[in-house]
């Protein structure tokens, strides 16, 4: 399972050619992808506050092509809660990683240097920056 941060979306719709060949993998059904539910709120709040366009259509193609990790568990909310305290990230980080997490997610695509910090076996977070 492969968990797509907000700034994933970024390097697709900048032509990272790493992250157009992850994407293109989920499109073609060759892995399975999941994303946080804070990711379409991020990417609708910015595409409201930079007027971008293209914000309703990715927004549409998300739930089309990927699982949603909603935060709804007690569990989710603790992990998380143990994430931010033990690595010293940010809060809506370390819900989505701890939403990721949930869904056995084993490559995390991301931009954010925060999600980095996080290190298990059988993990790997890729920074698409890198």
């Amino acid at each position: 399972m492969i968990g797509l941060d907000t700034g994933f979306f970024f390097a697709v719709l900048q032509d990272n050619e790493r992250a157009v060949s992850v994407w293109n993998s989920l499109l073609g059904d060759e892995e399975a992808g999941v994303v946080s539910c804070l990711t379409l709120f991020e990417l609708e709040r910015l595409g409201l506050k930079r007027g971008m366009n293209w914000a309703d259509e990715v927004l549409e193609v998300i739930p089309a092509v990927c699982q949603i990790a909603w935060i709804q568990s007690p569990e989710v909310l603790s992990q998380a809660a143990a994430l931010s305290h033990g690595l010293g990230i940010p809060a809506v980080d370390s819900l989505i990683l701890a939403g990721f997490l949930s869904f056995g997610a084993d490559t995390i695509y991301t931009v954010d240097k925060h999600l980095e910090t996080y290190q298990k076996k059988g993990v790997k977070v890729i920074n698409l920056r890198r």
